[in-house]
């Protein structure tokens, strides 16, 4: 299983732009992925309702999780698209 930590540094917080890009990537791969946030709760990265549930907000960190065969390109797209899409804001 591999982490990697991001901050939420967009004003908007995760909202549809940024959790459709990181479930567009997600879904791409084998490998479970999600990421835990708040007081551990966790998102599924490959639902968009989930990851707008989770309402992380401006100036929060996500630990993003990947867990299987592919799981190190997983981790390594879904972060990268995910931050670019925070750049948009």
């Amino acid at each position: 299983m591999l982490k990697q930590t991001i901050l939420v540094d967009s004003p908007l917080g995760i909202h549809l732009r940024p959790a459709t890009a990181m479930c567009d990537q997600a879904i791409k791969y084998k490998s479970k992925i999600s990421f835990n946030y708040g007081d551990g709760k966790t998102a599924n990265a490959k639902s968009v309702i989930s990851i707008l549930a989770s309402s992380v907000k401006c100036g929060q960190e996500i630990v993003l999780e990947a867990d299987g065969e592919d799981e190190e390109e997983a981790i390594n797209a879904v972060a990268q698209a995910f931050k670019e899409s925070l750049k948009n804001d």
